[in-house]
């Protein structure tokens, strides 16, 4: 995944505004307050929470 870290800086989980983390293995973005999995797809995060997957 090559996301701009600058861009990383500033994005946030949509459903609770915690900041969200890189996780390279699963191609995606995980939130790190209500732990939503959004996914990048051709290097574009998907920040949809209907598109989300809840990992915990």
């Amino acid at each position: 995944m090559n996301l701009d870290p600058a861009l990383l800086e500033i994005l946030a989980c949509p459903a609770c505004h915690a900041p969200l983390e890189v996780n390279d293995a699963e191609s995606a973005l995980d939130c790190t307050g209500c732990g939503l999995r959004y996914p990048v797809r051709d290097d574009i995060p998907v920040l949809l929470v209907d598109e989300a997957v809840q990992t915990r």
